[in-house]
Order: C-alpha cells, then structure tokens, then sequence
C-alpha cells in the first residue's frame, strides 16, 4: 500500500516560470531567449545550470543567489505561485489519511519559504541545503526514507523529472508519480522511462488521491 506522499518542489508544487524570468533579467538577457536556451540544455540532457554559463561563461549559481539577496532581489516564490491543484490535493490527501512530505533541491531561503507556506499542511519539509546531498544523489532518497515512518515501498514519491525524480525513487525501492508540466516532464513525457518507471503519470495532482485509493484496494 501506498502510506505516504513525498513532494518535489520546483514545476511539481511551484511553478518556477516567473523565477526563472527574473534570472533573465539579472542576465539582461530577453527572457524568450533564456527560456527557449533553458528548453534546448535540457533536450540535450545537460545540466539545467549550464544555461546560465551559455550566456555568461564562469556564472556560479550559488553566487550570483547571494549577489542578487544582496542587490534587494532574492530568488522567491509565493502563494501566487502555487500550482492551483495542490491546496485541494493535500486537503484530499489529508482526508485519505495519508502521511505528507515535500522534498526537494532547494536552498535554506527556499525551505524557510516552503515552511510559511505548508508547515500546517504536511508532515515533513527537507530541503537539500538541510540535508548536505542534491537529487539525483542516492542520498538524499536515504534521507527521505529515514524520515519517513514507513517502508520504502509505502512512499510514493511525486516529481517532474524522470532523471532527478523517478529514476533514483525507483532506484531507492519507492513508489513514484509523474506529473507532465513545467520544461523537464514536456520534453521527457514521451520517451520510455516516462513510460515505463513511473507507478502513475497524471496531468494534474488532482489525480492522484483517486489514483492511490484504486492502488490500495488492490492490495498490491
């Protein structure tokens, strides 16, 4: 059975569209031309971060963070940036009964955002800054799995890559859902690990609690 429901952070429950503007124009670069540079790294199966150094050669994204929080501009994100589906899944969720997570590659800024907004509404909030290890790095799913009270067969793990998400969840005995939006899951959708590794693909989270109710009854 599927006991808890662990959370990516980025195009799974916030929708990075205007953060990433807001890196193009600390670039002062068009923002039609970032994104559509963002879209090709990641068709090659680059790092999303090498992005950054096509136009700016030497670009430490750990830097330029710290540049940018001192220039009054701090990478962040709001309610306003809430995917509309997530409040009513986690109250669904909630209701089933379900333990609550999120996880993600985020920094210290970002996970004291992500308590404000759902320390009320989850059971857990980690982040990789608190955790010393980024996905797709088998450790972090060791972390996850630590502080989740249940096997590693009872996590369902929810995400918008097949490389940073599913592939190690799988890998790490999990269940694991994708949810097809956002730049990485477009371009990866239709190949066969999105085919093939995921326990469900969905378009919107609102699927879900269906979803694990009907797994459940199985008894699988």
């Amino acid at each position: 059975m599927i006991r808890a429901v662990v959370f990516d952070v980025g195009e799974c429950l916030v929708d990075e569209t205007r953060e990433y503007g807001t890196w193009a124009d600390w670039l002062g670069v068009p923002r039609h031309t970032f994104h559509a540079m963002f879209g090709a790294v990641i068709a090659q199966g680059r790092d999303y971060r090498e992005t950054f150094q096509e136009f700016q050669p030497g670009f430490d994204l750990y830097d330029e963070r710290e540049k940018r929080a001192a220039a009054g501009q701090p990478e962040t994100f709001g309610e306003e940036d809430l995917y509309d589906d997530v409040r009513p899944t986690h109250t669904q969720l909630r209701a089933d009964g379900l333990w609550l997570g999120i996880a993600g590659n985020q920094t210290v800024r970002a996970g004291k955002i992500l308590r404000e907004l759902f320390s009320e509404d989850v059971d857990l909030i980690g982040t990789s800054d608190d955790w010393g290890a980024s996905k797709p790095d088998p450790e972090f799913f060791r972390r996850v799995a630590e502080v989740t009270p249940f096997a590693n067969d009872e996590i369902l793990y929810v995400g918008d890559r097949v490389d940073n998400d599913l592939r190690p969840a799988v890998t790490a005995g999990m269940r694991t859902a994708l949810v097809r939006r956002g730049p990485w899951a477009t371009i990866q959708w239709q190949t066969e690990e999105a085919k093939e590794l995921p326990t469900f693909r969905v378009e919107s989270l609102r699927e879900l609690p269906r979803l694990i109710r009907d797994f459940n009854g199985q008894g699988r």
